[in-house]
């Protein structure tokens, strides 16, 4: 009987693993021949298609259109990518050391890194690059032109440029370098007692260069507490991620678990060293643009109760990342887990409309609880303990910013001006001047609500045409007043460019401080121990 019994069960488990290798079986067969497929497909195309096809850019979209169906993440990284993919995952890139956009017909200089190969070659914001090595650029993207642009360390590129206030197209030799954009472009004082560190990136070296701006901050006296801005942070090096949380976090603690397809691979990091600091009152500034390893750093605060996050809720990506090299110096970029902070919650948001995650109503969320026993919640992003309104730029400035018109200005306004006060100290005070600068432009600007008349214009009775012009010939008049309507924050983002000229990143954040609303609010609240305990549940 136990012989049978044992002849059974061993035939039991033979059928199962031959089924597990008919299933394996059937899914290889399938991959070999949906790519057998797509293969062939591809090269009928190439050979009978009427027109000429470009195959570079005929297999780009057939592989963007495949990651893209899988999530906002997983995506195509080309050879013509790698610097951006360097300089977004480690902050630095080998190029000209500068951001690029069309402005009209010509690439243009928008932003100079500090000592960059551009300002080492006496190049600004501002210049237009009408040639590259004997090419005119007139009409190209932005893309074709970083293509040319970047290039290894060490190496020339001959430029044209066309500058403001000049007559004549100058001629400039740069050498290509590497380029390394700070990840904490600014620390200092806010109050007396109060620190402020804006980590901007989790590139490379970000935990080191936290832990050296909280020490330097403690070299001029006792601080009471310190304000972590992660707001418009997007993410960047999980490494980073958890040892900045060691930074204020004892060492053995769990700070983030990755949980995926492959179970082998799944792992729980925990701090590894003494904290830095594990005493000091923290808060967190987050807004949704703070994802992936800013969440991670704010969540996991916010789990132990270290520290009060603030501010708007995160944007919601608790996935992980990893890139696999493809050939041709080409890589997929896909996700490969799910994380999960202490209080075992993923924030990972559940519904995407156009890559941008949907907004989950708490009453939807599961609940979770920190160290004390306070209730927090998975699922889109991090909600924060002390809750600000956002502030969002009005449609007529993004208008004026997208346009070119702000940048346009002040490539005049440098021209009269050799040098500025410091940041945190500079005020524009020419306002009258902008807006004439605007009305000259031809600065053209439909509200959503012209859109949408002229949209109801197109549908209707010709008869009532007139009517519809004179309903938009209102909102026109009403557009001069825009100007004065939105006069402070179109101020504080002219501020923000000029500081840029003269003082770069380093300057701008400083300079951001200014009248910042939720700055204030996190002093305020630092400076409140009974209140900040409160909120913590101590």
């Amino acid at each position: 009987m136990k012989k049978g019994i044992k002849i059974l069960s061993l035939t039991a488990v033979l059928l199962i693993g031959m089924s597990a290798m008919v299933i394996q079986n059937d899914k290889l067969f399938e991959i070999t021949k949906n790519i057998e497929i797509f293969a062939n497909t591809f090269q009928k195309l190439n050979t009978n298609y009427v027109d000429e096809i470009d195959p570079s850019e005929l297999m780009r979209i057939g592989i963007d259109a495949m990651v893209s169906s899988l999530d906002p993440y997983t995506n195509y990284i080309s050879e013509s990518q790698i610097e951006s993919y360097r300089l977004a995952n480690e902050g630095k890139y080998q190029g000209m050391g500068v951001i690029i956009e069309k402005v009209g017909d010509y690439i243009t200089i928008i932003e100079a890194y500090e000592d960059g190969p551009a300002i080492k070659a006496g190049l600004k914001a501002g210049d237009q690059i009408v040639e590259v090595n004997g090419f005119r650029t007139k009409g190209k993207t932005t893309d074709e032109m970083n293509a040319i642009a970047k290039g290894v360390a060490g190496t020339t590129v001959n430029l044209k440029i066309k500058r403001t206030g000049e007559k004549e197209e100058m001629d400039v030799e740069l050498i290509r370098g590497e380029t390394i954009i700070p990840n904490v472009p600014y620390s200092g004082r806010v109050a007396d007692n109060i620190g402020y560190i804006s980590l901007t990136t989790f590139t490379g070296d970000a935990s080191k260069n936290i832990s050296n701006a909280l020490k330097e901050l403690k070299k001029d006296g006792g601080l009471d507490g310190v304000i972590l801005d992660l707001r418009y942070n997007g993410g960047g090096l999980l490494r980073e991620a958890i040892a900045i949380c060691n930074i204020f976090l004892p060492q053995g603690l769990d700070v983030v678990s990755t949980k995926g397809k492959i179970k082998e691979r799944d792992r729980t990091f925990q701090t590894m060293r003494p904290a830095i600091d594990p005493d000091i009152p923290i808060v967190v500034l987050t807004n949704k643009r703070s994802a992936s390893a800013s969440e991670i750093v704010s969540g996991v605060l916010q789990d132990y109760d270290r520290g009060v996050v603030m501010g708007q809720r995160t944007f919601g990506k608790g996935l992980v990342q990893n890139t696999e090299e493809i050939g041709y110096n080409s890589r997929v970029k896909l996700t490969t887990s799910k994380y999960y902070i202490p209080s075992r919650r993923c924030i990972q948001a559940v519904k995407y409309e156009n890559g941008v995650p949907v907004d989950i109503p708490d009453s939807e969320r599961s609940k979770f609880k920190t160290a004390n026993g306070r209730v927090v919640l998975d699922g889109g992003g991090v909600t924060p303990d002390v809750k600000l309104p956002a502030k969002e730029q009005s449609e007529y400035t993004k208008a004026l910013i997208s346009q070119h018109i702000v940048f346009n200005y002040i490539n005049t306004f440098v021209l009269s001006h050799d040098s500025i006060k410091a940041p945190g100290e500079f005020v524009f005070n020419d306002f009258a001047g902008f807006k004439t600068f605007v009305k000259e432009s031809g600065f053209e600007f439909e509200s959503e609500l012209e859109s949408k008349i002229n949209e109801i214009k197109k549908e209707s009775e010709k008869e009532l045409s007139t009517e519809f012009d004179l309903l938009l010939a209102k909102l026109n008049g009403l557009q001069e007043q825009s100007l004065d309507e939105y006069e402070e924050e179109i101020t504080k983002e002219i501020e923000m460019q000029i500081i840029s000229r003269y003082y770069f990143q380093s300057g701008k954040a400083k300079q951001k401080l200014n009248g910042d609303s939720e700055i204030q609010e996190a002093i305020t609240l630092l400076n409140d121990s009974e209140r900040y305990n409160k909120i913590l549940g101590k």
